[in-house]
C-alpha cells in the first residue's frame, strides 16, 4: 500500500477527494491548517471526517496567513452573499496564495513520510473563480515539487492529485455517495451562524445546488 497526504479542510470536496485517494489503495496522511479563518468550525469537521475516513495520521498545522489579511476569510470584512458566482471574477474570499501554501506544506511532509502522491480537493467546474483551483496551477506546482525537495532532485517524482477538478459539484457528491460518505460530517459554509451555515455564501449555494441537482438531501441540514 502507498501513502498519500491528503490536504483535510472538513470541506464536502477535500472529503471526497480524500476518500477517492482511499479507494484507490493509498493509505492517508491527513493534513489539516488553521489560517486564522473565520470558519474555524470546519476545524472539528476535518477532525471527524479524518476519523470516518480511519487516517494513518492526522496533523493541524497553525499558519497565521490571517496576519496578512487580504481575504474576507481572514478579515473582519463582510463575506459577499446572494451573489452571481461568475468565475471569472475573482471574490473577497480568496485568501491569497492559500493552496500554494497548503501544497508546500503537504509537500514537506510528504517528503519526510516518504510518500510521493499528494491529494487536494479543488475543482474548476463549480467555483468561485479562485486562481489556485486551476489544472495549469496544479501542473506547475507539480513541476517544482520535482525541483524543490531532496527526493525530486535525485530522480524521485511527486504527483499532485486533483481527482475533482473537472467535476460538478453535483458530480462530486455523487461519487461522495457512492463511496457511502456520510456528507453531516462536513461543513461548507464560509460565514457559519450560532444555529449553522448561512444559506447564502458562495459555498453554501453551490452546496445547495449540488444536493439538488443529485436530489439527494443534505444531511447537513437534516439531521
Amino acid at each position: 500500500m502507498s501513502d498519500a497526504v491528503v490536504l483535510l479542510s472538513g470541506g464536502l470536496d477535500s472529503y471526497t477527494a480524500a476518500a477517492i485517494a482511499r479507494a484507490d489503495g493509498f493509505r492517508l496522511f491527513a493534513l489539516t491548517v488553521r489560517y486564522g479563518q473565520r470558519h474555524i468550525v470546519e476545524i472539528e469537521a476535518a477532525r471527524q471526517v479524518a476519523a470516518s475516513l480511519d487516517v494513518a495520521s492526522h496533523v493541524e498545522i497553525d499558519v497565521g496567513l490571517s496576519a496578512f489579511g487580504g481575504s474576507s476569510l481572514t478579515t473582519q470584512t463582510p463575506v459577499p452573499k446572494d451573489r452571481s458566482i461568475i468565475p471569472t471574477e475573482i471574490p473577497s474570499t480568496y485568501v491569497p496564495a492559500r493552496n500554494t501554501v497548503f501544497l508546500a506544506l503537504a509537500l514537506g511532509w510528504a517528503e519526510v513520510v516518504g510518500a510521493h502522491d499528494i491529494f487536494i480537493g479543488v475543482n474548476v467546474l463549480d467555483y468561485s473563480g479562485y486562481p489556485d483551483c486551476r489544472p495549469e496551477f496544479i501542473a506547475a506546482f507539480e513541476r517544482l515539487a520535482s525541483l524543490a525537495t531532496a527526493r525530486g532532485v535525485q530522480g524521485e517524482r511527486f504527483r499532485i492529485h486533483a481527482p475533482l477538478q473537472m467535476m460538478t459539484k453535483a458530480q462530486i457528491i455523487r461519487r461522495g455517495l457512492e463511496l457511502r460518505l456520510d456528507y453531516g460530517l462536513t461543513h461548507s459554509c464560509y460565514d457559519p451562524t450560532s444555529t449553522g451555515p448561512c444559506g447564502r455564501c458562495d459555498s453554501c449555494v453551490l452546496r445547495a445546488a449540488g444536493f439538488a441537482e443529485v436530489g439527494v438531501p443534505d444531511p447537513l441540514l437534516h439531521r
